[in-house]
């Protein structure tokens, strides 16, 4: 009995793994869809917990609006904090202003300041994850917690592996990134877990200016199209 019990527990998994992939593609889909019609972008990260009077959120309000200015769309997560901020600047400039939504059971809420059809809500991390990965022509990093950590290092990755185009990953605040990237160039880089090349796209920097420097210098000889 306790067999036919535990059989018939694992097909029924395996029937709702099944059927989940239809909701999968289903969001794949959507994002391809309008993600394909927005141009060219630059993601922002960051924390969602960081509060409106924090001095990173007042920057990352001037990055999205000089991005926007420089004729870039912005791509956030969609919820408060720094995706608020991003959104927000690009909103203020006038520019595009993306919301990659996920359903979360705290802190993520869409922002009043994603535009009303670029507004995107997602299930899957995975699915919202080749999404900022596919259309984004750069990452700029706002300070942030596991979330932002796991976007810089999957984009770092992908590029490192030759999985998709090389861009631009900036990450802002110098005295917030410092004790990571001595980590990283003191020990991965010193035992030889990465290469120094594998650094060579990485900036980091602490004004709005340089941000849009940086991307615009590095697409002066090349296309700006979707990264895979």
């Amino acid at each position: 009995m306790r067999k036919e019990l535990h059989h018939k527990g694992w097909n029924e998994i395996k029937t709702n793994d099944s059927w989940a992939l239809f909701k999968i593609m289903g969001e794949f889909v959507n994002g391809f869809e309008k993600m394909s019609k927005i141009g060219p972008c630059v993601s922002i990260f960051g924390s969602a917990r960081t509060k409106e009077d924090n001095a990173y959120y007042k920057l990352a309000v001037d990055i999205a609006k000089s991005i926007a200015d420089a004729g870039y769309g912005v791509i956030t997560g969609g919820g408060p904090g720094i995706m608020e901020a991003g959104n927000k600047g690009a909103n203020l400039a006038g520019g595009t202003s993306v919301g990659l939504n996920i359903d979360l059971p705290f802190e993520q809420h869409d922002n009043p300041y994603i535009d009303g059809d670029k507004s995107l809500d997602f299930d899957y991390f995975f699915v919202r994850k080749v999404m900022f990965v596919k259309y984004s022509q750069g990452f700029v990093v706002m300070p942030g917690g596991f979330g932002t950590l796991d976007e810089l290092f999957e984009a770092i990755t992908l590029i490192q592996t030759n999985k998709i185009e090389k861009f631009p990953i900036i990450l802002v605040g110098s005295k917030f990134w410092a004790g990571l990237m001595e980590w990283v160039k003191n020990t991965m880089l010193t035992e030889g877990n990465i290469s120094p090349k594998d650094l060579d796209l990485i900036k980091t920097v602490d004004t709005a200016e340089e941000v849009v420097e940086i991307i615009d210098a590095f697409y002066k000889s090349r296309s700006l199209s979707p990264n895979f």
